[in-house]
């Protein structure tokens, strides 16, 4: 409707005589920059759907804005883009209502990066908060790099995440789809370690930090949602080819190994990924490379 309205109006000017054609020019000029900013807020204004297994509910950012709870908040240490940052947000909490301690939710953002967040750390109560930060479509946020966009239109943010170790893989952001699914372990048997080994085995811990670090890029034995990284035993585990100093080393700073420019992963320091977890983690790698099953 917009574009037909400006098509007309130029028309009208170029059945004008000659002494006409500079205002044409100019209202063109203007008609121009008005419609690249309309474009410019409605790519800036999106639609986050939530689906806890009755029904999906659909947020859009104005509604979201304008909700009641909707504040401003500061995080200090914003693991995304590595410095303090403020946000409009609102308690992620408010949006999950008749969410149990028992849940999982999986949080799918639109470059296909996928967090998986169990309810009980959202639930828990030591004093981390998670909160839902809105891009406004007439203020954009910065980009995360150059050449890359911005982390909205929505964004998982934490205040005082190290009151509950909330790993810097649980922050989504670009978030398009909230959705409650049945755990990891029922979701993709084939990443379970040995049922037989005892339930504080480095592998069996290392399950559960392979869950919250890695799985939000990476596959193993074909299961996991996420697009962007290969699959971490099939055909090989990077345990069989890579030496482990290598390994540890490469976990802390991928670059340290290998880099290109188009290199994605983020390292894990020790405030991230502890040295007892990074061991966990490796032991668990290691166990799957004897439980290979091609999906």
């Amino acid at each position: 409707m917009l574009f037909q309205w400006v098509a007309k109006s130029t028309e009208v000017f170029a059945l004008s005589d000659g002494s006409m054609m500079e205002e044409e020019m100019s209202m063109r000029r203007l008609w121009l920059m008005l419609c690249l900013g309309w474009l410019s807020f409605a790519a800036h204004a999106a639609d986050l759907n939530i689906d806890l297994g009755h029904g999906v509910q659909t947020y859009h950012t104005s509604q979201l804005l304008d909700r009641h709870d909707a504040r401003q908040i500061d995080i200090p240490a914003d693991v995304s883009y590595k410095k303090p940052m403020r946000y409009r947000a609102v308690p992620l909490l408010a949006l999950l209502d008749g969410l149990g301690p028992d849940d999982h939710l999986q949080f799918i953002a639109s470059d296909g990066f996928t967090a998986e967040i169990p309810a009980s750390l959202l639930l828990d109560r030591r004093g981390s908060q998670a909160w839902l930060a809105i891009e406004p479509a007439n203020q954009p946020w910065p980009a995360l790099a150059a050449g890359k966009p911005s982390a909205g239109p929505f964004y998982v943010v934490w205040t005082r995440p190290e009151a509950a170790h909330v790993g810097q893989e649980q922050w989504p952001y670009e978030l398009a789809t909230i959705r409650k699914l049945a755990d990891v372990s029922a979701r993709f048997p084939a990443m379970r370690p040995n049922s037989a080994l005892p339930a504080d085995s480095p592998a069996r811990r290392g399950f559960a930090v392979f869950q919250r670090t890695c799985m939000a890029c990476h596959k193993l034995n074909g299961g996991g949602d996420s697009q962007k990284g290969p699959d971490l035993n099939i055909p090989h585990n990077p345990t069989e080819y890579i030496r482990a100093d290598l390994l540890r080393a490469f976990v802390r700073d991928p670059k340290s190994l290998r880099w290109w420019p188009a290199a994605q992963m983020p390292g894990f320091s020790r405030d991230q990924l502890s040295d007892a977890d990074l061991n966990d983690l490796l032991a668990y790698l290691k166990h799957m490379a004897g439980r290979k099953a091609v999906p």
